[in-house]
């Protein structure tokens, strides 16, 4: 268990709460789970029910009020537990955040305490077929009618795709006299559609490396019909609404990434001290505890690192290059330290017997979503060289 510093009594009680759910309710089910590719709807109604799927949205809308960066020690604690479920968690506020942050006070009374109770699970499309990094390439279009939108297009990689209630969705606001495109503005918009919608409709689940458990599927909406009170922000501000939501869905791609590399370290010293080679348990070999020194360094000044860019958040100060910086180290690092536990454990590590495979195949795609690593150093460096 990890030493935290936490800001008050309240704080304190939520990180032990989470920790007696992680290991009650996700580590005993967590490998046939993934094994079997269920996915844990039940285990998201539990966590909205002890008040973790709200955590940084304020309390009079039905979020917990709590900092940021206290949020993100949820989010490790669940990922050392389930990768799956504390990415869905990351996920879900990650779909709260254009409601919560540009919705109408009517908008947010509405529908935002039910998303933040848990009783409703989200899901966040932005990426294409045609555009991932490059989200601004979208080719889903949602044409304005008398009373409301009509957006055809398809949307791919969407976690939770098939299993949400509702869809924050990205599309491009296309007029009739290009009145939009003609004064400047951008046109990509943002909607909120709720799942059962005529017209919306779900792709098989991708087959994927790992985190079989979360659900991957490609999202199509045919002449989707959604009323005008279900534009968040006004028409044309959508990538300035997904842009803000990324920066602070890097920070919990970030904390997810601790926590799996936590996980990974704690079974490779454990398996390292039981582990007798020699004559003697190979945690005593130079070459196995300099492997976990350095493991062990790199996760703190990981956990370190979001929780410096979680401080800037939780001050109102600007944070979006130092969010790609942190998505990029810790990312890197959870790569890096589920390759060495996997090497510390030698033959056993590359056997379904032991969790440390699943880590290393898990911590892949950290270095993907939310922005690819690459992205990241396209958004530091043009922050740093920024005239």
């Amino acid at each position: 268990m990890v030493d935290r510093d936490l800001p008050t009594s309240e704080a304190v009680a939520l990180l032990d709460l989470t920790r007696d759910i992680a290991q009650q309710e996700l580590v005993p089910r967590v490998a046939d789970a993934e094994r079997a590719g269920e996915f844990p709807r039940e285990i998201f109604r539990l966590l909205g029910r002890s008040g973790l799927m709200g955590l940084p949205y304020p309390e009079d809308e039905g979020g917990g009020g709590q900092p940021y960066s206290v949020y993100l020690q949820v989010l490790e604690e669940l990922a050392a537990g389930w990768l799956s479920v504390a990415l869905g968690v990351s996920v879900h506020t990650l779909s709260a955040h254009a409601l919560a942050n540009f919705g109408t006070a009517e908008q947010r009374d509405r529908w935002l305490p039910d998303m933040l109770g848990g009783e409703l699970l989200g899901a966040y499309c932005l990426s294409e077929p045609g555009s991932g990094s490059d989200a601004a390439a979208m080719v889903t279009t949602a044409t304005p009618e008398r009373d409301g939108y009509s957006i055809t297009g398809t949307k791919a990689w969407i976690t939770h795709g098939g299993e949400a209630d509702y869809y924050t969705l990205m599309a491009r606001t296309i007029h009739p006299d290009d009145a939009v495109a003609a004064s400047g503005r951008d046109p990509i918009s943002c909607f909120l559609l709720p799942a059962r919608t005529d017209g919306l409709s779900f792709g098989s689940p991708e087959r994927k490396m790992g985190m079989k458990a979360s659900t991957t599927a490609p999202v199509h909406l045919d002449s989707v019909r959604v009323d005008r009170d279900r534009l968040l922000g006004s028409e044309g501000q959508g990538m300035q609404i997904a842009l803000n939501a990324l920066d602070a869905g890097r920070l919990g791609i970030s904390a997810c990434a601790v926590g799996l590399a936590q996980a990974a370290l704690e079974a490779a010293r454990d398996y390292a001290l039981g582990r007798n080679q020699f004559g003697q348990p190979i945690a005593r070999f130079q070459g196995i505890e300099f492997m976990l020194a350095d493991m062990a360094t790199q996760i703190e000044a990981g956990r370190a690192l979001y929780l410096q860019t979680a401080a800037r958040k939780d001050a109102g100060r600007p944070y979006s290059s130092q969010a790609a910086m942190t998505k990029l180290f810790c990312t890197d690092m959870a790569m890096q330290v589920t390759t060495d536990a996997v090497q510390i454990f030698g033959g056993a590590g590359y056997v379904e017997d032991f969790p440390v495979e699943r880590y290393f195949r898990e911590a892949k795609v950290l270095q993907i979503v939310e922005g690819t690593n690459q992205i990241q150093r396209v958004v530091i460096a043009r922050s740093l060289l920024r005239g």
